[in-house]
């Protein structure tokens, strides 16, 4: 039975928004590794490279706000600082410098990363009846998968 946040259970809720917790941390430092490499990547392809870095980072950090105020919706607590991002996170960050391909690798290993944490949210979501999440998931995922293919083809 399809439901909306507020007539979920408490538990159904809790589970939900931890699951999308961890994929706003999953965006959030993915987004600061899409800036980190827009401001440092360089090479022939830098023009390209730096444009899709930013348009990455861009799309990425209204997706943290979509996927934040659905924690909300659900009436639980968003977290909102970079610790407790960067903890959770199975995305991790580039520290020093990077090769251009080594930037289009691990952007790729991100959006791959993402696409995954968002159809396991959105699996969850829908086992509990929460098709609003499961939407959100779905186009969230559809995105990324976008994005890991126009990497995986600069890597060929």
């Amino acid at each position: 039975m399809t439901q909306t946040a507020i007539d979920l259970t408490t538990d159904s809720r809790t589970a939900i928004a931890d699951a999308l917790n961890q994929c706003v941390a999953e965006t959030a430092v993915t987004t600061m590794l899409a800036q980190n490499f827009h401001w440092n990547v360089t090479g022939m392809a830098f023009g390209p490279l730096h444009d899709l870095f930013q348009k990455i980072y861009e799309d990425h950090f209204v997706a943290q706000d979509d996927l934040a105020e659905r924690v909300k919706a659900l009436d639980a607590y968003a977290e909102g600082t970079l610790a407790g991002m960067l903890k959770r996170s199975k995305v991790n960050e580039q520290e020093g410098d990077a090769t251009d391909k080594e930037m289009i690798q691990m952007m790729l290993d991100a959006q791959e990363t993402l696409a995954s944490t968002l159809a396991g949210a959105g699996e969850l979501a829908a086992g509990h009846g929460d098709t609003l999440t499961e939407d959100l998931c779905i186009s969230r995922g559809q995105t990324h998968e976008k994005f890991a293919w126009f990497l995986r083809s600069m890597l060929r």
